[in-house]
């Protein structure tokens, strides 16, 4: 069977206004795969960005797959 998720909740390092996802370490490894797999995803951030702000050959996982960007706040 394959992997398959009502929500998924996902860690980026920074994001643009679009939802294109940039990761920073071991983020990389499973966030993308959870993002195809799920019906929502929900993104945690460091920081969104405007469009262009990153190379776009540094994106992982395309805006069209996000649903909701969180920008993190500090505690």
């Amino acid at each position: 069977m394959p992997l398959r998720a009502d929500v998924a909740l996902i860690r980026a390092y920074r994001a643009d206004r679009y939802g294109n996802l940039v990761y920073f370490g071991t983020n990389r490894n499973f966030n993308p795969v959870m993002a195809t797999a799920a019906d929502m995803v929900i993104v945690e951030v460091d920081a969104i960005l405007e469009v262009g702000s990153f190379n776009p050959n540094d994106v992982v996982t395309p805006g069209i797959l996000v649903d909701i960007l969180v920008l993190r706040g500090d505690s």
